[in-house]
């Protein structure tokens, strides 16, 4: 009852669930991925407008002075201008600047994780699956989908019992525009939120 409670809420709050990112093909999808962690997509896209206007080839053999002054406002933008680098330079040496699909292959890509790797198959395949942010995190243990102490890979999993399938994509956009908008870290807009939650409860 509570997961029917839940559906229906998402999709009063969040009815047309899509990714933010704006992107032209899997390499600039899977890049804007790796670099929107610990920042938010509205700057992502500013910086990529920049950083996509270079060619593949191009970025693999850019200055790193350079590529770091284009990620500077993201935040730890050294590291992230590092793995743009050694990604796309992995990319066009073994792969031959295709995008593989294979989990195991992309995870260890550098500054991949597992988060990235779901959310890339998500958008990219349309396979199911539940990429787990900061967002999803937030909302799954205020709406009492997750315990207080769980983390991210049980958070993961929790949700996948409690979800078909078939969902997985849909209700992974949903929670995460929903911490995203409205139950949000710091104000959260519980005044008139529908839904029953931990936070609002307290």
């Amino acid at each position: 009852m509570m997961i029917t409670s839940i559906k229906e809420n998402l999709d009063y709050y969040i009815p047309n669930p899509k990714c933010e990112l704006v992107y032209n093909n899997d390499y600039e999808l899977l890049i804007s991925i790796m670099l929107s962690a610990q920042t938010t997509d509205k700057r992502v896209n500013i910086v990529t407008k920049d950083l996509y206007k270079y060619s593949v080839n191009e970025i693999a053999n850019l200055d790193i002075n350079l590529l770091e002054d284009i990620l500077r406002p993201l935040g730890n933008y050294h590291k992230k201008a590092i793995y743009t680098k050694e990604i796309t330079n992995i990319l066009l040496t073994k792969y031959n600047g295709i995008i593989p699909h294979e989990r195991k292959i992309l995870e260890n890509l550098p500054g991949v994780g597992r988060k990235t790797v779901n959310v890339f198959l998500s958008e990219s395949l349309g396979i199911p699956t539940i990429a787990v942010d900061t967002h999803v995190e937030r909302v799954s243990k205020r709406l009492g989908l997750a315990k207080e102490n769980d983390n991210v890979i049980e958070i993961e999993n929790k949700l996948k019992r409690k979800f078909n399938k078939n969902e997985y994509n849909k209700i992974n956009h949903q929670l995460l525009l929903f911490g995203r908008y409205y139950c949000k870290a710091k104000n959260p807009l519980c005044e008139n939120c529908k839904m029953n939650c931990k936070y609002k409860n307290k």
